[in-house]
């Protein structure tokens, strides 16, 4: 089972059948799924929040409280033994010895519902722990009260919608959201899997013939000429931040030109060190930390790798149409303030973007606001998300086409 953000399923299950998986169901913030042999393959899922192994699946659990004794029964008759040997196998943690906290580490399970009960969270939690604890032979460590399970626990999830309960384990040690290369961070920076959502809407993965993901996981043909012509590809972020936007592009494709703009030094050294940790190649000549002067590119980077410059993106220091692809958060104006000439006039942004982007390129923004907002833009698709209490819209923008003659035609008579 796959956890998502919610809006982004449909491209987490698209991400799996890329994999070779078959999805089962789909619902709130969950993408079930069967593969033939589960090996670690399955941590490499780049959408997801997290990867669980379904343990139980219990129907039937409605707003009753003796429900949470059919959750308990359910608990018990788990076979752990043979989940434990999965686990193993995909590459978490197998028991309390070797489950990152040394023995005496435990295990602890978090809940969620979907719609009104007379039980809570901690209700179901502590009715599923305190059963599986005897067939684990571990401890369990309560949520209830604000209590902190130790670092290392087994992680347990429980989620309910409608009737449907499932059961489920975390697959590794710590979950997915929470990639290596992203020790580096400023206030507002992208949550990993949703930045490896927009790159997948944006980019096509490499070996994979051309395309981009659409909500439905249909191949939807790029229309960039540089994709055509087989030419790397040259990805920009005008507003990069700590650079999760980009770092999960080259996941996508590791030739890509990744172009990365932000007019806050600290959050270019954020992103050039994630870029070094996450072993993504060559970093175009300098070192993570070094800062390219705010001068006119005269051209894209050759070849593939990453350049970080420091910038307004109200005046982008990047030539007419040299962008295929433009991945884009730009500041809420919550956590993260406009800056610059933005603070003065937001719209600069979109005429900046429509400026760099190449004649038959791509935009993916996380937009705050109706994407229709973004004139000279058609919008492709559009995703509404749930991040941080917020519901932003993940817009895939090409650009509007007008069609000859069409605004001078005159009524007949």
């Amino acid at each position: 089972m796959a956890r998502a953000v919610h809006g982004i399923e449909p491209l987490v299950a698209a991400e799996i059948l890329s994999w070779g998986g078959e999805v089962r169901r789909v619902r709130h913030r969950e993408v079930w799924f069967e593969v033939t042999a589960p090996g670690p393959e399955l941590l490499r899922l780049r959408t997801a929040d997290d990867v669980l192994l379904a343990a139980a699946v219990v129907d039937g659990i409605g707003p009753e409280r003796a429900c949470l004794r059919r959750l308990a029964a359910a608990a018990r008759d788990i076979d752990v033994e043979e989940l434990v040997r999965l686990r193993r196998v995909v590459g978490g943690a197998a028991g309390p010895d070797d489950a990152g906290g040394g023995p005496g580490a435990g295990f602890e399970v978090s809940a969620t519902f979907v719609g009104r009960r007379p039980y809570t969270r901690f209700d179901i939690e502590d009715a599923v722990g305190e059963a599986l604890a005897g067939p684990l032979g571990l401890r369990y460590h309560a949520r209830r009260g604000g209590r902190v399970p130790p670092e290392g626990a087994m992680a347990w999830r429980v989620t309910i919608e409608d009737d449907l309960a499932v059961i489920a384990v975390r697959a590794a040690g710590r979950p997915l959201h929470r990639r290596p290369y992203k020790l580096g961070s400023i206030r507002g920076t992208l949550h990993p899997p949703l930045a490896a959502a927009m790159a997948r809407l944006a980019l096509p993965p490499d070996p994979a013939p051309p395309r981009h993901v659409g909500t439905a996981g249909h191949a939807v043909p790029p229309d960039a000429a540089a994709l055509r012509r087989g030419e790397p590809v040259t990805v920009l972020d005008p507003c990069c931040g700590a650079g999760t936007t980009l770092v999960e592009a080259y996941a996508l494709a590791p030739h890509a030109r990744l172009l990365g703009v932000d007019l806050d030094p600290a959050a270019l050294r954020a992103a050039g060190a994630n870029a070094a940790r996450a072993r993504t190649g060559p970093l175009a000549g300098h070192s993570p930390g070094a800062l390219r002067a705010p001068e006119p590119l005269a051209a894209p980077p050759g070849g593939g790798g990453f350049r970080w410059v420091r910038a307004d993106a109200g005046r982008l220091p990047v030539p007419d149409g040299v962008a295929d692809r433009v991945l884009v958060n730009p500041p809420w104006g919550r956590q993260v303030p406009p800056a610059g000439r933005l603070a003065t006039d937001g719209d600069l942004l979109r005429r900046e973007v429509s400026r760099v982007l190449a004649a038959d390129g791509l935009v993916v923004a996380l937009l705050h606001g109706s994407p229709h907002e973004w004139r000279g833009f058609r919008v492709e698709e559009a995703l509404e998300v749930s991040l941080s209490g917020r519901r932003p819209v993940i817009a895939v923008l090409g650009r509007r086409v007008r069609r000859p003659g069409r605004a001078s035609r005159a009524p007949a008579g």
